[in-house]
């Protein structure tokens, strides 16, 4: 099983920055992907950023340019820095893992591969004018 746990959110003016957290913890094996999507009242959650083991990186049209997405693999551990932030940007925040479990069973020659996607609780990010 695996945790994700996000931190990082918070009040800030518009115009503000925030940085977000997230890190797995568990069965790992190696994560593949993580992201961050968030969700305001009433609106259907959006995928805001995401970021492979290599490094490539994906934003949302909505936030080029202000935020930007990285990760420490050695941590296991993916971060969103915000910047410029604007009232649209206020939601719930989430990080989501694509994890990799490799398991070598007694008396198989070759190790059998799970992948699973993990979501975290949320952290909110609340933008005041």
């Amino acid at each position: 099983q695996v945790q994700l746990v996000e931190s990082g959110g918070g009040s800030v003016q518009a115009g503000g920055s925030l940085t977000l957290s997230c890190t797995a913890s568990g069965t790992i094996s190696y994560i593949s992907t993580m992201g961050w999507y968030r969700q305001a009242p009433g609106v259907r959650r959006e995928l805001v950023a995401a970021v492979t083991s290599r490094g490539d990186t994906n934003h949302a049209d909505s936030v080029k340019g202000r935020f930007s997405i990285s990760r420490d693999n050695a941590k296991n551990t993916g971060y969103l820095q915000m910047n410029n932030l604007n009232t649209e940007d206020r939601a719930v925040y989430y990080c989501s893992a694509k994890v990799t479990v490799y398991v070598n069973y007694v008396g198989e020659d070759t190790m059998r591969l799970y992948e699973t996607d993990y979501g975290g609780q949320g952290t909110k990010v609340t933008v005041y004018s």
